[in-house]
């Protein structure tokens, strides 16, 4: 049995959530001897649990407490009450994230002193730069197994639609064509096998080949002997002192009953949804606003990625389905150049859905069916597919607000996520569209189908880093501008989404934020 920890013991770190920050963090901080407590709103998860079945594990993993979509983005009216397609489980989105692991470009850190002020977006730049996370990559990319030059692991093989898509693309002139980085095992690793190929990376990696802080960061946290992991336990509330100093956190357990447990500092990890609302409901006399909100910001400047997908069907059979989720990527639209119309880019990324999500997304609406979908279905195995992933801009509109009457079954305000593009999105993704076009027809599609965007697996920035307080809501080691014992430790601390996939950089700020934890708590500052 591992270590239990008191709820009086007012010497731990509360971390709330377990993925790819929460879990990070946790593993770190238990390395360097703190003791830690993870408080995960999810079941338990092994990878017996998994299936590779898009459906089935769904219905499993997926965060589908109540939550409610606004705004201008057609998931309003498509998607009214899944705004996201998160994990609430052990591990959290790393067990549905597709591996992905791509750094951010110095550009992307520096966004309002590249582009200046635009027009209905609240851009500014990071509090720190690519040279000082860079060690930090390192870091992260040795820990995830991230294939490339860091840990010397060859890219995945290239499956068979990924050479569709780079055959196309270097027909009309790209030439940044790369099976990776990913953080997938590409050989035996870490104890982990390599890949088979099995193609239901997004469902959970039934062999554990993909990395995730359920088979990694989790259990090596609890080894030391420093971390307790509580799961079915969704925490309700941050609790502070007179002065404004956070003291631990009240809970719901797997009976439903409420719990206090105290703490020496509080890590929020819930992912962009749930942080934000977290710090909204832990309102008080002393922040009758929200913990750490004096800026206003918290729950503003929520960022998806400018996201879209093309499906082409092609004249010979593809089988996308064969291989990783995401076989390959293409990163030549990923640099800034308003010439095109736009600030910033995009990235192209291979993405196989099976006949079930794609029938979800294929023509925008709430059912699936029709002679649209039929015919499209019928052509699956000749068909190949991209995921578009660009630059978001933030805007304070796109925020998570508490709702005044709808509650969940805690008791608790659901969140209402409201979305809406930007031009900056509307030009990105019609370039894209254009671009693939393009890129199908240079092989000779026969059809093409252009999505829209799909509810969000990247949620960022509602509880962004910056350098001045009143811009955002935590510093550049995700620490509260407002109250020093409290931390962000997830995407919702992005000040700018970039156009990589966030959760190499996640990880990245995890361990750099758990090293300066642990050092504020030597010299007694924590």
């Amino acid at each position: 049995m591992g270590t239990t920890f008191d709820l009086s013991d007012g010497g731990i770190v509360v971390i709330v959530g377990s993925g790819a920050g929460g879990g990070t963090v946790a593993n770190e901080l238990s390395q360097k001897g703190v003791k830690c407590v993870v408080l995960e709103a999810g079941n338990t998860l092994s990878l017996d649990d998994i299936e590779n079945d898009e459906w089935a594990m769904f219905s499993k993993i997926s965060w589908l407490d109540k939550r409610f979509s606004a705004g201008g983005w057609h998931g309003a009216i498509n998607h009214p009450t899944l705004p996201a397609w998160i994990v609430k489980g052990l591990g959290g989105s790393t067990v549905h994230w597709a591996g992905v692991s791509i750094r951010l470009q110095e550009h992307e850190f520096k966004m309002r002193s590249l582009n200046g002020d635009i027009t209905g977006a609240n851009v500014i730049d990071w509090p720190i730069t690519l040279s000082e996370l860079e060690p930090y990559y390192d870091r992260a990319e040795l820990k995830m197994g991230t294939t490339g030059p860091v840990t010397g692991m060859p890219h995945l093989p290239w499956s068979a639609d990924f050479k569709v898509l780079a055959e196309g693309a270097r027909r009309i002139g790209y030439s940044k064509i790369t099976a990776g980085p990913m953080s997938i095992n590409s050989v035996d690793r870490d104890a982990r096998p390599a890949c088979q190929q099995i193609g239901f990376c997004m469902q959970g990696c039934k062999l554990g080949a993909k990395w995730s802080t359920l088979y990694t960061e989790l259990p090596k946290a609890v080894e030391t002997g420093n971390c307790e992991i509580r799961t079915n336990c969704m925490v309700l509330q941050i609790e502070h002192d007179a002065s404004g100093k956070v003291t631990g956190v009240v809970y719901a357990d797997s009976a439903g009953a409420k719990q206090r447990q105290k703490a020496r500092a509080v890590c929020v990890a819930g992912n962009s949804i749930e942080s934000p609302r977290l710090l909204l409901n832990s309102a008080s006399n002393l922040f009758p606003d929200g913990l750490a909100n004096s800026s206003g910001q918290v729950g503003r400047n929520y960022m998806t990625h400018m996201t879209a997908g093309v499906y082409a069907v092609m004249p010979g059979e593809v089988h996308m389905n064969r291989g990783t989720a995401v076989a390959g990527i293409v990163r030549d639209e990923a640099h800034n150049d308003t010439r095109r119309g736009f600030v910033a880019g995009y990235t192209i990324e291979k993405l196989a859905l099976g006949l079930g999500f794609l029938s979800a997304f294929l023509v925008p609406g709430p059912t699936g069916w029709g002679r649209k979908v039929s015919g499209a279905l019928e052509k699956y195995k000749y068909m190949s597919g991209v995921w578009i992933c660009g630059e978001d801009l933030p805007q304070e509109q796109n925020r998570i607000e508490l709702h005044p009457t709808e509650r969940d079954q805690y008791g608790l305000p659901a969140p209402i996520v409201y979305k809406t593009d930007h031009p900056n999105d509307t030009n990105m993704r019609n370039h894209s569209y254009g671009q693939m076009e393009k890129i199908y027809n240079s092989l000779g599609s026969t059809e093409i189908y252009n999505l829209p965007a799909y509810p969000a697996s990247h949620n960022m920035g509602t509880n962004r880093m910056s350098e001045k307080p009143r811009d955002g809501v935590v510093n550049r080691w995700g620490q509260a501008h407002d109250i020093k014992n409290l931390f962000v430790s997830d995407g919702s601390q992005f000040a700018s989404s970039g156009s990589p996939n966030p959760t190499l950089t996640i990880v990245a700020l995890a361990i750099r934020q758990a090293e300066y934890i642990a050092g504020e708590m030597k010299r007694g500052h924590i």
